[in-house]
């Protein structure tokens, strides 16, 4: 059976349109294109701005400002300590930024210790997450708090902390570890670049890694039991079972778990800061923004640094959805 489809005067798309309704018609099938989202979906979405809705509106009302008044800035050179020189740059004050080698050394040493830390602070909290996940109920509480306790030290603290135990006249590393290859007594572990960098990724991972294994805790506990079960019968081996059913059921965790550490890890200041200053080729962007504006107190270069730190965070997050693909609607189970 065939049907015949008038030409509609809208043009190729209306055609289009009225061809997919004559063949829902014929076919008894709906209508190819985007399905639409069912009353609970729609009843979610509306209760999740409901309950979002005003903390929204604050965080908007907080950040809002801030960023309107760096861009504002990064447009004029200004100096704190010559007010009355400032002037009108336009873009200028990001063309002397986007043609600086420090600016581009600083984006790679920032991205550097990103990607390192997110890769290694997934793998680590992914088994620490099946671990927990696979504990017996009375231990889970346990292993919970333990594995909880670097997190909940201030940042600060745990640089300093790292600091110590690394230095060349008051830490233990060297004395406990001059077994190992390449360590020694008199190895001053920051006066190199890539030492640096292994101290200050090291105290990245130790602190944070409890906060992924939490979130892909949550993943794993809405991995449906029942799907791990029938692959174990069908004979899928472990392995079989993790690559084809409880990854791909918890990509929703995996990707908020990424997009939340790749974000707070590019903004990487404190451990920087304490450890290094930036010296030996560690200085990362939000460094290099703190040395513009309150250091030299260029505050034009300063917020034009902060601007594109911002861009850079806003381009991760884009990066980040568009590379796991994750359908919200089913995951929840809605089509």
């Amino acid at each position: 059976m065939s049907a015949t489809v008038p030409a509609a005067p809208g043009g190729s798309t209306a055609r289009a349109g009225a061809a997919r309704t004559a063949d829902s018609a014929v076919t008894g099938r709906p209508p190819r294109g985007r399905p639409r989202a069912s009353d609970r979906a729609r009843a979610e979405a509306r209760l999740g701005w409901y309950l979002a809705g005003p903390a929204f509106v604050v965080m908007l009302a907080v950040t809002a400002y801030p960023i309107l008044q760096a861009v504002y800035e990064s447009l004029f050179r200004f100096r704190l300590t010559a007010p009355d020189e400032r002037s009108f740059a336009g873009f200028g004050n990001y063309a002397v930024i986007l043609t600086d080698g420090v600016f581009w050394r600083a984006l790679w040493v920032t991205l550097l210790i990103t990607v390192v830390t997110v890769v290694i602070e997934l793998v680590l909290g992914f088994a620490l997450a099946l671990v927990m996940h696979k504990a017996i109920t009375s231990l889970r509480g346990i292993l919970r708090t333990a594995i909880l306790v670097p997190y909940g030290i201030i940042t600060v603290v745990s640089a300093f902390a790292w600091f110590y135990a690394f230095d060349i006249t008051s830490g233990f590393v060297n004395q406990w570890f001059d077994w190992v290859p390449g360590i020694s007594s008199d190895l001053n572990w920051f006066a190199q670049q890539g030492t640096s960098l292994f101290v200050i990724i090291a105290s990245e991972v130790w602190k944070t890694t409890p906060f992924i294994s939490l979130l892909l805790l949550a993943g794993l506990a809405q991995v449906p039991g029942e799907l791990d079960e029938a692959a174990a019968v069908d004979g899928a081996t472990w392995w079989q079972r993790l690559r084809r059913v409880t990854i791909p059921n918890m990509k929703a965790a995996i990707m908020v778990a990424v997009l939340f550490r790749a974000l707070d890890a590019f903004r990487i200041f404190d451990n920087v800061f304490i450890m290094t200053n930036g010296a030996n080729g560690t200085e990362v962007l939000s460094l290099l923004a703190y040395r513009q504006s309150i250091s030299r107190l260029e505050i034009g270069l300063g917020s034009a640094l902060s601007v594109l730190l911002f861009l850079c965070v806003i381009g991760i997050s884009v990066a980040a959805v568009k590379f796991f693909k994750v359908d919200l609607a089913g995951a929840r189970g809605e089509r």
